[in-house]
């Protein structure tokens, strides 16, 4: 591990106060903080003996990937108790404990618009309309941290061409389940509910967009967006929205939740992009988790520039941010 000493950091290189806060709440439930493990040894042991309160069923017959890192997988337990998911509580330790009777069976995605053939699809239908794959994606806030993950589903281009979208069809629209008696914490959230989302046709027929059911070999739990979410690795992880309940084909860029919140920091487009600082911290470096120090270098479309970078050539992207 990389450790700069204090005349070698700069103040882009500390973690941001909400990431290092909520940090420490998850090193003392896990009774390392200050750098003390409980007996027994080192965290990757800790995790391994963690109990998960949510239930989670394995995915079977899964394929490899050609899309996959190989960078380190983030320890499971941090990616699902570190959590940004407004609906179950803003703080990052909230949603695993709040969305444990989440109820997200029986469960349709509806999908319509400016398509030959809207329907709706239960889980089970998704679930076996294309071969399951687990791909390793790095996956970055926009807060500066950034995470990696064994996620599980296929491209969301199989739903789409069963779909036919027509000719009007120019972005996509996503929509995700609300319900306050479910999501008491809604009130706080600061969004305007439920969260909406969308994308650029051709950015949902990218391979790389992945309609995701499962994280780390099953059914992804509550607080990640069970049971089915969207995860788009070039873009900051709010473009991924959760739980999906409206696939919507529309002629005119769609209205997305943190654009309607606040358009001057979060764009329709929201790529990964090491030169367009957030308004109030740098996005040059990342806490690469379970680290604390911004000392991983950000880079352009998350890495990812290879296969996407071809879908903005003469776009500005700091004005189309």
């Amino acid at each position: 591990m990389l450790i700069k000493r204090s005349p070698d950091l700069k103040y882009a290189d500390i973690t941001p106060r909400n990431i290092y806060l909520n940090r420490r709440k998850f090193l003392y439930g896990m009774g390392l903080a200050g750098g003390v493990a409980l007996a027994g040894g080192t965290l990757a042991n800790l995790v391994s003996r963690s109990v998960r309160a949510d239930a989670r069923t394995k995915l079977q017959a899964m394929s490899g990937s050609p899309f996959n890192t190989t960078e380190k997988v983030t320890p499971e337990q941090i990616v699902t108790t570190y959590n940004n998911y407004y609906e179950f509580g803003t703080e990052k330790d909230q949603p695993a404990k709040n969305a444990q009777k989440f109820v997200t069976s029986p469960w349709t995605v509806s999908v319509e618009g400016e398509c030959a053939k809207p329907r709706k699809f239960s889980m089970d239908e998704l679930l076996k309309l294309a071969t399951l794959e687990e791909r390793i994606y790095r996956h970055r806030c926009v807060e500066a941290w950034s995470i990696v993950v064994p996620w599980i589903g296929y491209s969301l281009n199989n739903l789409i061409k069963l779909a036919e979208p027509n000719a009007n069809a120019k972005f996509v629209a996503f929509e995700s389940y609300f319900d306050k008696k479910q999501m008491p914490l809604w009130g706080l959230a600061g969004i305007e509910l439920p969260y909406v989302e969308g994308l650029r046709m051709d950015e949902a027929m990218h391979p790389l967009t992945l309609l995701t059911m499962g994280m780390y070999g099953e059914t992804l739990p509550n607080q990640d967006g069970a049971p089915v979410r969207m995860v788009i690795p070039w873009k900051y992880g709010f473009k991924s929205i959760k739980s999906i309940v409206k696939i919507k084909f529309v002629k005119s860029q769609p209205s997305t939740t943190w654009n309607i919140t606040n358009a001057h920091e979060y764009g329709f487009y929201s790529n990964v992009n090491p030169k367009v600082d957030h308004p109030r911290w740098s996005q040059a470096k990342e806490v690469r988790l379970p680290g604390f120090f911004k000392i991983t270098p950000t880079q352009m479309f998350n890495g990812y520039g290879d296969q996407v970078a071809s879908m903005y050539e003469g776009m500005d992207l700091k004005k189309n941010y």
